[in-house]
């Protein structure tokens, strides 16, 4: 088989090292991080995910986000774990096709969904394949966090534990800080709004929560935490859209014209630590000047989907066209997508 090589500049190609049978219908895939692309490989933040270019005989390719169960702090080669869905044409591509010596091509970790603060007491909740992100936040804050953590996982049955055997090897080498309660529908049902929330009321005042799972395990958790009185900024979830653009192609961004600049808003950008100051026209999305610019902005689909380029409006208004990849919590909280966001001030400052 001929060796792959990159559609664009941003992309790189990873070998995959081993495959692991987590479960019957879940896999992980650890990868060889090429040493030209090792920092970017290996020093992601934990609950972020990769970007992976899957081939489709229809339309060429196909962009899936997988997270990262790996954490960095634990673990040497990055690792997503993915679970077959009936109709996932990505998960079953990807757990039929996949196996040591394979190539495929795929975008550094991106993603917001990572604790600001790795040290305060944690409440993970997670359901099904929801748990890979959820892991990766787990293995870091044990391994480098000073607080207590409770571990809410909720599965179908005891044979869809998804790190069944890790779970309760951490859970046992951290007797006083990791509680690991498991819910199976087989036994108790799905769980129900009450239930939940008097599980999370004693942990409402102290504990930051962080949920990933299907859409109406998430809907029931965000309610129970709401019931239990989790102030919001507290409570952080993952969402996920399937993209169905092409974001490992380069795009050419076009500078900002003289005519442009006359009529544009100014907004300062803080990112990796630097301030720019740019013109941003208003017909303009900020992922796109800042491209133009030559800064190197954090992005993959371009369609808010993603998250990639999650940032914090501190000054100014936009307007976004798409802002599925955020919640009414994260926009309330300051959150907007940088490839969605167009100004409607005259002036802005964001922080990356």
């Amino acid at each position: 088989m001929a060796d792959l090589t990159p559609h664009g500049s941003r992309s790189v190609i990873l070998t995959v090292a081993e495959v692991v049978d987590e479960t019957s219908d879940a896999r992980s895939i650890v990868f060889e991080v090429p040493e030209s692309m090792g920092e970017k490989f290996t020093d992601y933040l934990p609950g972020q995910f990769l970007t992976l270019r899957i081939p489709s005989d229809q339309t060429g390719a196909v962009a899936r986000c997988y997270s990262l169960s790996s954490a960095p702090a634990t673990d040497k080669q990055p690792k997503v774990t993915v679970k077959r869905t009936p109709d996932g044409y990505g998960s079953n591509w990807v757990c039929d096709n996949l196996a040591a010596g394979s190539q495929i091509e795929a975008l550094p970790p991106s993603g917001v969904f990572t604790p600001a603060n790795i040290h305060v007491p944690l409440l993970l909740i997670a359901a099904g394949s929801g748990v890979t992100p959820v892991m990766s936040i787990l293995k870091t804050a044990l391994k480098t966090g000073t607080g207590p953590i409770t571990f809410f996982y909720a599965n179908r049955s005891e044979s869809d534990v998804i790190f069944a055997d890790d779970l309760r090897e951490l859970h046992h080498a951290n007797p006083g800080r990791l509680t690991v309660v498991h819910w199976l529908e087989s036994l108790q049902g799905l769980p129900d709004v009450r239930a939940l929330a008097t599980f999370f009321k004693p942990m409402a005042a102290t504990h930051s929560a962080y949920i990933c799972g299907p859409g109406p395990f998430m809907d029931a958790v965000h309610e129970a935490l709401a019931k239990a009185k989790f102030d919001h900024h507290n409570v952080h979830t993952e969402v996920y859209n399937s993209l169905s653009g092409d974001p490992f192609v380069d795009v050419e961004h076009e500078a900002v014209s003289e005519e442009e600049a006359a009529e544009a808003a100014q907004v300062e950008v803080e990112l990796d630590g630097e301030t720019h100051n740019l013109a941003w026209p208003r017909s303009r999305t900020l992922i796109d000047i800042m491209l133009a610019a030559g800064l190197d902005a954090p992005y993959s689909c371009q369609e808010g989907e993603c998250g990639s380029c999650a940032c914090t409006l501190t000054e100014g208004t936009v307007e976004m066209e798409n802002a599925g990849a955020l919640d009414p919590d994260d926009i309330a909280d300051g959150y907007i997508l940088g490839c969605q966001a167009r100004p409607t001030s005259d002036s802005l400052k964001i922080e990356f």
